[in-house]
């Protein structure tokens, strides 16, 4: 029977809404006030609660003596801690302007309830937002709010505009070279000498790269104390604020800041650049082509050529070069590039070889699969919706890896990466080994039909669950493999690791493409 009656009374408890009462005064006078105390708003409260049905004050939040003009209020924040613990159904105040005076503030306070269901109430000025009525009012404030902040943002780019038509910064950080008093730009003297030199060596050397060394050679660094980077090095060349220029919405004015650089060489150094840009063309027929990242520093490995003389004839080379050598120098990495053609023939080479190894891939079948259906290793269950894809035969991955081959071999260009990127998740390259994440599926001829080769849009990176890898090395060709399961996706990644022979080799090979 205690048991019984314990039950009912918790039920009864649990179906009683806990209200929060919230009470504020500005001064301490109006505080020792009787009709408009804190004691005086909490009573008339109380006996509002009192007279609903199933209705409890959980806690009364006082703020005795601060002002409504902003939302720092000890009360105030303990309540909102409070309703982010889902400890309260209702807030009740005694007037609106109790809980804030400010728009601003209310609309935001307004829109926190609603995201976290609590209801508001104002006792005296019958807004509830628990009515269809209440929630009507509170809907139509929300969108002349909505509309106020979109009024304000109109305002705030059109004074923003005539701003830099008077030549006057809008503020953020400073560019480096300034410093900023009374919101305007100031000459940073010591900073400034430093624009002006890489600027001067920008122009006599022709190179970022030149520049980048110099810097470096002269430990010049930037505030924060680290080297200057050649992107940052580019956008420096091309902010036209050293030359006087103020830069807002992609046109340019003329600034009242003193300038660094005069026009003359802010030119050369732009003609420059533009000169380079277009000697450079972007050859996207890699096949590997953003798929390549280093697993010595971490960086991608962008596709890149370099032209060189044999023989009397200038001659093409092609290679997969780490992002770290481009940004910062040579030294940064100790894989710095490979050659392209050597590693997609010797990648290409070995996965055919693997696709006719029975051997091999029903022992890679057996390993993904027991990591699949142990509990100990894997810690998790797939759905019953899924239960479909979670074994792996045989035929199924030499099926993949037959069908990636050979439709491989009827593509060209630009339509070979395409076609790699919807096989292929990313391949890891060191200079001991490289892994190669192929994604599997039941039918292989699915990839054809997908439109979107990008990783990112197939939602892989969302998918994967923290990695658990299994390794096994097969002595008869010295291949290892690894699994990674997918969380909830119908596709699942197996991972081929190939011994890197190819780092070490000197040998260099020409590409065509």
């Amino acid at each position: 029977m205690r048991v019984y009656v314990h039950r009912v009374a918790s039920f009864v408890k649990n179906m009683n809404k806990q209200c929060a009462i919230y009470t504020r005064v500005s001064t301490d006078i109006q505080a020792e006030k009787e009709f408009s105390s804190c004691e005086s708003q909490e009573q008339k409260i109380r006996s509002f609660v009192n007279s609903q049905n199933n209705w409890q004050v959980f806690r009364v939040y006082s703020d005795a003596g601060y002002t409504g003009a902003n939302t720092n209020r000890p009360a105030l924040q303990e309540l909102l801690s409070d309703l982010k613990k889902e400890k309260i159904d209702i807030v009740l105040v005694y007037k609106i302007d109790r809980l804030t005076r400010s728009p601003k503030d209310f609309y935001q306070l307004i829109e926190f309830f609603e995201q976290a269901k609590i209801d508001f109430i104002s006792i005296t000025e019958r807004f509830d937002t628990s009515t269809p009525a209440g929630r009507l009012l509170r809907n139509i404030m929300l969108t002349f709010a909505q509309f106020e902040r979109e009024l304000i943002s109109e305002r705030t780019k059109d004074k923003m505009l005539e701003r830099a038509k008077k030549g006057m910064w809008n503020g953020g950080v400073p560019p480096f070279g300034y410093k900023r008093e009374n919101k305007k730009l100031v000459l940073c003297p010591k900073e400034a000498e430093i624009i002006k030199s890489i600027f001067e060596k920008y122009i006599e050397t022709k190179s970022l790269a030149k520049v980048y060394q110099f810097l470096k050679n002269q430990n010049i660094r930037n505030r924060q104390g680290n080297p200057f980077y050649k992107t940052v090095l580019g956008y420096l060349l091309r902010n036209p604020v050293f030359a006087g220029k103020i830069k807002y919405a992609g046109e340019i004015y003329q600034g009242n800041h003193q300038v660094i650089i005069s026009e003359e060489i802010f030119a050369i150094a732009q003609k420059i650049h533009k000169n380079k840009l277009k000697n450079f063309r972007v050859y996207k027929n890699f096949l590997f082509g953003g798929l390549i990242k280093c697993q010595s520093c971490g960086s991608q490995m962008t596709a890149s050529f370099t032209n060189k003389y044999r023989n009397k004839k200038l001659q093409r080379y092609y290679y997969y070069r780490c992002t770290s050598t481009l940004k910062q120098d040579w030294q940064s990495c100790p894989v710095k590039m490979v050659s392209a053609e050597r590693i997609e023939n010797f990648v290409l080479e070995n996965l055919e070889r693997i696709s006719l190894d029975q051997n091999y891939i029903e022992n890679l079948v057996f390993r993904l699969n027991h990591d699949l259906t142990s509990p100990r290793r894997i810690r998790y269950k797939l759905p019953q919706s899924c239960s479909k894809f979670s074994q792996f035969s045989s035929e199924k991955i030499a099926d993949t890896l037959k069908f990636f081959l050979s439709e491989l071999k009827n593509k060209k260009g630009i339509e070979r990466n395409l076609f790699a990127k919807r096989f292929l998740e990313k391949i890891l390259y060191s200079p001991e080994n490289i892994k190669i994440s192929f994604i599997f599926r039941h039918n292989p001829q699915d990839f054809g039909g997908m439109k979107s080769p990008s990783p990112a849009l197939r939602g892989w990176g969302e998918s994967q669950i923290p990695e658990k890898e299994k390794s096994v090395l097969v002595s008869e060709n010295k291949f290892e493999t690894e699994y990674t399961a997918a969380r909830i996706k119908p596709s699942q990644t197996f991972t081929i690791i190939l011994p890197n022979l190819i780092h070490k080799s000197k040998k260099r090979n020409l590409k065509k493409r």
